[in-house]
């Protein structure tokens, strides 16, 4: 080679060596094979069949959260709260106290509460304490089937989400719809979706804010793929060596998320905990499509580049945020709204900005309130207990028959299918090592999502802060994840493919063999949570029935 070439190739960019060392293009077109393998996303062309085991998946979710729905009667453990406030939201724009008739001071935001309250404007709300009944504008129905409908909606939904998103991740349908069928087996999971509480909802709009950052991450690779067939050169700097910036190249998936994300924080500002998570998660990704391309400093040009388009995306949730206050913006009658129903209290009485001062005063003296919880609770639990299911909490008991025996139980326990969350801890040890054996991206995403759903709890016991099993909520998907995530790694071990062609049926019958473990698992899974079901949902059985399934003795009563 001459000196020239030597000059030539030293300076060429990273897709023609590439080129040169891996094979040309694998379809004819400009980026070499080895780039647009790394460059791969999961095929995105419709696959009805896909769609129908999506389906069946999703009936199975929603039957079992749907049916029953309206019982027990009444409104059971935090019910009392949201079932009400939802209805002031839909009545007068606000959380309002119908018996003392006047404000209701709340300590979360109110986007939980109005999805809540559309299942009561549909079919209809009743409140004996208050003396308030109302009919519904579609339908009546039994009251309680009203403030519950909601949750049963968003919790089936999310099982959908989690069917794609584990389709996507794993590029399996199978394995997809696996993690939906844990999840929609999951007793912690089913009891939230049929219960008029807050956090079934925001482990939707984290879900699907994660789901968003997934489909934004694929269609930037295939945006820089398109770039580079049509000629791109990722060495030169600036926008010369970018792909297109118009309006058909931005990032919406990730607008997207910004707006699903500022959803999750107007249901509990507990969802703000996944903000550096996914942060994160776009610069990784930007970074990596970027040294993939044969970007040359592929981690300052992704700070260069997507940091307007986090910006923007701040703006979009700040903004989103803001709208799922418009009720107590644009009315009177919310806490702390006018400085004149508040003597003393640090508010004001000027226009537009006002609002903006006062809701900011209330945001202060409800953080006041959250850090200063620690008033003792019979079901509080601390985050070490959680995955150990050391703590579930009872949302309704009664000892009222029949059931066909002397005593009688029926109870609604907030536990997690104990087969399921007992694989829990091991499921992400697993992940961890399998994910930095193969350097795989999935499994990191996966446990930096569990940890930022997981770990602030442990932060926040340190000052003996009132906790919940019910928080750990928004980290179950991707808990489910990682238990997909090894079931595949099981079923489909790495070189698998390899290995058959070098033995024959030797990688088949490997697979064969993962394939029988992990669907033993999933319908161990299943029969567990049969026999846990009816303490799921408050089915009235005999007291022995409902003591056999205590395993835990007294830490489950």
């Amino acid at each position: 080679m001459t000196s020239a070439s030597t000059a030539q190739s030293a300076n060429a960019p990273r897709v023609d060596s590439e080129r040169t060392a891996g094979g040309g293009p694998a379809d004819g077109g400009r980026v070499p094979s080895v780039v647009r393998a790394r460059l791969a996303t999961v095929e995105a062309r419709l696959d009805r069949w896909s769609w129908l085991a999506t389906g069946v998946v999703v009936l199975i979710a929603g039957i079992l959260r749907f049916v029953g729905l309206s019982g027990p009667k009444g409104k059971i453990f935090d019910e009392t709260y949201y079932a009400k406030d939802a209805y002031g939201l839909i009545s007068r724009g606000v959380e309002w106290n119908y018996k003392d008739g006047g404000p209701s001071y709340v300590v979360h935001p109110p986007l939980g509460k109005w999805l809540i309250g559309l299942g009561e404007w549909a079919f209809g709300y009743q409140d004996a304490e208050s003396h308030v009944s109302v009919p519904g504008h579609l339908m009546t129905t039994a009251p309680e089937f009203g403030w519950r409908f909601s949750a049963a909606v968003i919790g089936t939904l999310s099982v959908l989400l989690l069917v794609r998103i584990g389709r996507r991740l794993f590029r399996s349908t199978a394995l997809g719809c696996a993690a939906g069928l844990l999840l929609a087996l999951d007793g912690f999971h089913l009891v939230l979706s049929r219960t008029a509480l807050l956090d079934i909802f925001l482990l939707f709009f984290v879900l699907a804010a994660f789901g968003a950052l997934v489909l934004d991450r694929d269609a930037r690779r295939r945006q820089w793929t398109r770039a580079l067939d049509a000629g791109l050169d990722p060495t030169q700097p600036g926008r010369a060596g970018r792909p297109a910036n118009g309006w058909r190249g931005w990032p919406w998936w990730r607008l997207v998320a910004a707006v699903l994300f500022a959803g999750a924080c107007a249901v509990k500002w507990s969802g703000l905990y996944f903000l550096p998570a996914f942060v994160l998660l776009v610069f990784v990704w930007e970074a990596g499509v970027r040294r993939s391309a044969g970007v040359r400093r592929p981690w300052r040009d992704a700070f260069v580049g997507e940091l307007p388009w986090l910006t923007l995306a701040g703006a979009l949730m700040l903004g989103t945020y803001l709208a799922t206050w418009s009720g107590w913006l644009l009315t009177d009658d919310g806490y702390y709204r006018l400085a004149a129903n508040y003597p003393g209290a640090p508010l004001s009485d000027k226009p537009v900005i006002g609002p903006l001062i006062n809701l900011f005063e209330y945001h202060k003296a409800a953080y006041g309130f959250h850090t200063h919880l620690d008033t003792g609770h019979k079901y509080q639990s601390w985050p070490w207990q959680w995955l150990l299911l050391g703590r579930p909490v009872a949302f309704y008991w009664s000892g009222d028959g029949p059931c066909g025996a002397t005593n009688c139980a029926a109870e609604i326990l907030l536990l997690g299918t104990p087969l399921l969350w007992w694989s829990f801890l091991p499921a992400l040890v697993a992940t961890a090592w399998l994910g930095l054996a193969r350097r795989d991206w999935r499994a990191g995403a996966i446990l930096l999502m569990v940890a930022a759903g997981l770990l602030p709890w442990f932060w926040f016991a340190l000052d003996g802060r009132t906790m919940f099993s019910f928080y750990t909520a928004p980290a179950l998907p991707f808990m489910v994840l990682a238990v997909v995530y090894v079931l595949g790694a099981i079923v489909s071990p790495t070189g698998a493919r390899a290995g058959a062609a070098r033995t024959g049926d030797a990688g088949y019958d490997r697979r064969l063999i993962g394939g029988v473990v992990a669907g033993a698992y999933v319908l161990l899974v299943a029969l567990c949570f049969a026999y846990f079901y009816p303490i799921f949902v408050g089915e009235v059985i005999p007291y022995a029935e409902w003591s056999s399934r205590m395993w835990l003795g007294g830490r489950w009563i």
